[in-house]
């Protein structure tokens, strides 16, 4: 794991072995131990992930009582810890007893530095594998600003916040975002937030119907209404009374049933197919569409008193292209998902495939995101997704922003000066007043970032 020392913790009391073991590490911080007392103190100051431990520690030396409350200790601190006891030559039964106890391995003495290495090196890996599990657990809490929503972007966020101050108002509401944005998760939470949470949200995909089932889809309708109207049905408004019904792609409703969307808007009746009676329904209105609606109403194809009276509040879900940063974030999220799902235990992704999903533009939304990463988890054979495995065609898609801080604040002064020269007119003097440095800075910048002025 980046930015985190390897911490082992090696508790020997023989001098001679202690040395030895201590060269067998030296991709390792190690911190030696001759007693029960001072690995207690190096595992509360050096938090090892990894502790190879001797039973035999004095005061009892030949035997293994002291080893054992050790053991014990350390489990008892720090759970997570990876500990390794090493017993003498066929005492098989003591390390039994420590896996018992909660060791991760044993190993017999004599010690073989090479095999060692491989135990210690594989305990550790696990070690790093929980870490990361735990630490994803807690981002994705932490990373979830609405139930369901996982984003750390500045326009999710912002997103987050409006459904949160108008979910305890009834006012209609209008999701607008490219398919597979996540418009019905947004609905699921503007209702799991109001003051009918208690009841019903009835969803419905306008898209998904067709258009002569629709009307009696939504309506409900009575006994002998057409042919196969064998009896009084109530439609998806009945369904949502007293709580909240979602139409999505409302870009779709058919022109004829927008009359009578918005009639029920307006008085908050409906009246089944085949009926003539006025039924009061109490249900909050949320649609949602991928469609430009304004085009719509240009075309005569979206009535615009409809229009203004579904959109009393329009939020817009950004694509996961404009959503700095969430993509990978998504990711991981996915990644301890579907870790749990097919029983595997994927550590994460390597720095290309880092590079794939954040550079990927991801035309098909968290839906593509998530097909993509659960395909991976399938094929992935190492402990890391790798970027072949995620299956991404990325020849289109724009560079990545480099993480490096040096070269972000040379891209941006280029970009400055490149902008001051345009507003100066290609003025030297004009544009180092604008940028508020001397003419030797900026010549010397010019210098630097290949730059020519015209006026040069």
């Amino acid at each position: 794991m980046n930015g985190i020392s390897k911490n082992l913790l090696i508790v020997e009391d023989d001098e001679g072995l202690q040395s030895q073991l201590r060269w067998c590490f030296d991709d390792f911080e190690v911190s030696i131990a001759g007693t029960r007392e001072e690995a207690i103190t190096h595992l509360r100051r050096n938090e090892p992930g990894v502790v190879l431990l001797d039973l035999g520690l004095p005061p009892d030396p030949g035997g293994t009582t002291e080893g054992f409350a050790t053991l014990q200790e350390i489990l008892r601190l720090t759970p997570e810890t990876k500990v390794i006891v090493i017993t003498g030559d066929n005492d098989r039964a003591n390390a039994v007893k420590a896996i018992a106890l909660g060791a991760y391995d044993f190993y017999q003495k004599p010690a073989d530095p090479e095999i060692l290495k491989l135990i210690v090196n594989r305990a550790y890996q696990v070690f790093e594998l929980e870490l990361e599990n735990k630490r994803l657990q807690l981002n994705s809490h932490q990373s979830m600003p609405l139930d369901g929503i996982i984003a750390n972007s500045a326009s999710m966020l912002k997103a987050c916040r409006t459904i949160e101050k108008i979910a305890p108002s009834d006012i209609s509401t209008l999701l607008l975002g490219a398919s597979g944005t996540g418009k019905e998760l947004f609905a699921q939470a503007i209702h799991n937030l109001s003051n009918r949470s208690n009841k019903k949200l009835v969803a419905i995909n306008c898209a998904a119907i067709p258009e002569n089932l629709l009307e009696s889809e939504l309506f409900g309708y009575e006994k002998g209404a057409f042919t196969g109207a064998v009896k009084q049905t109530i439609g998806k408004f009945e369904m949502a009374d007293g709580g909240t019904i979602f139409l999505d792609e409302i870009g779709d409703l058919p022109y004829e049933l927008q009359a009578k969307l918005l009639r029920f808007l307006q008085e908050r009746v409906i009246e089944r197919v085949g009926g003539r009676k006025e039924i009061p329904i109490d249900a909050r209105i949320i649609c949602a569409t991928h469609q430009n609606l304004a085009e719509h109403i240009k075309e005569g194809r979206f009535r615009e008193d409809l229009f203004y009276r579904i959109s009393e509040i329009t939020i817009n879900i950004p694509a996961v292209r404009e959503r700095e940063g969430d993509a990978l974030l998504i990711a991981k999220a996915f990644l301890t998902r579907f870790n749990q799902e097919y029983g595997k235990s994927l550590r994460g992704f390597s720095p290309e495939a880092i590079q794939a999903i954040e550079s990927y533009d991801w035309p098909g939304n968290v839906r593509e995101l998530e097909s993509k990463i659960k395909r991976a988890i399938i094929m992935t054979d190492g402990l890391l997704v790798e970027s072949d495995d995620l299956d991404i065609d990325d020849t289109d898609s724009p560079d990545t922003p480099p993480l490096n801080l040096k070269q972000i604040r040379e891209e941006a002064e280029r970009k400055a000066i490149l902008r001051a020269l345009q507003h100066a007119n290609q003025s030297i003097s004009d544009t180092a007043k604008l940028l508020g440095i001397t003419r030797p800075t900026l010549y010397s910048m010019f210098e630097k970032y290949d730059i020519h002025p015209k006026n040069q």
